[in-house]
């Protein structure tokens, strides 16, 4: 009995200890969607890629757009062309499908390539932004993904925000 008094005493003892520094404890919390989507860093990022992608785009539709009229022009005058003009029309289609569907992949490869690079850097700024503001406002934990709930008072992405914006 007097060994299990002792057990208890030591756990309220520590208990007591311990409380305090828990009281202490500052946690915020970072809201990463709500950074991504709303952060002039991120708006500037995707304008760019928009701008550095949108020719080879265009003219990845220009091309289909050729290949269509050819395919047109192959059903309407098929039966009044020559089966030599026919043949060398079908291998032109062949071969622009072929350079479309490369050129497609290309595209799609370097245009995930860059985004991923732009995604790093955003997601670095974010970090950066938010340990800095950790560190001037003096906060223990910051949480990011997999919080189920936050209280509104320990929010701080308007925060992280107003910092990235001030480092635009």
């Amino acid at each position: 009995m007097k060994k299990l008094y002792k057990l208890v005493l030591g756990v309220a003892a520590m208990t007591m200890i311990a409380a305090p520094s828990f009281a202490e404890t500052r946690v915020g919390v970072v809201n990463t969607v709500k950074l991504m989507e709303e952060a002039p860093q991120a708006k500037a990022a995707q304008a760019k890629l928009e701008a550095e992608f949108s020719p080879r785009e265009k003219e990845l539709v220009a091309l289909q757009g050729a290949i269509r009229k050819q395919e047109d022009r192959l059903s309407r005058d098929a039966a009044v062309m020559s089966d030599d003009a026919s043949t060398k029309l079908e291998r032109d289609i062949l071969s622009k499908r072929r350079d479309l569907k490369r050129r497609q992949e290309e595209f799609r490869d370097d245009l995930n390539i860059r985004k991923n690079e732009v995604l790093a850097k955003l997601q670095r700024q974010m970090y950066d932004a938010t340990v800095a503001l950790a560190k001037e406002k003096k906060y223990d934990v910051i949480l990011g993904q997999g919080v189920v709930y936050s209280n509104d008072k320990v929010d701080i992405t308007p925060l992280v925000l107003d910092k990235l914006k001030r480092a635009k």
